[in-house]
């Protein structure tokens, strides 16, 4: 499924975890819960996000690239 992701950009968490309740279904490049996520942010196993704006979070395709190449 990695290689659907653009060269360049941007993903929100809904796009990197998924969404079964979207409409349609948004599948999870990375199958884990949205607090272990976070967890792993904290913790540094995952990749720092970037903020666009108060209520925008975001982290860079490259970077989860990466993350699921070293998976």
């Amino acid at each position: 499924m990695a290689s659907t992701l653009p060269e360049t950009g941007f993903l929100r968490l809904s796009q990197i975890i998924g969404n079964p309740k979207a409409v349609p279904p948004i599948p999870a490049l990375i199958p884990i819960k949205k607090s272990c996520w976070w967890a792993g942010v904290k913790s540094g196993r995952f990749p720092a996000p970037k903020k666009l704006g108060p209520r925008v979070t975001v982290w860079r395709v490259e970077d989860i690239r990466a993350l699921i190449a070293t998976a």
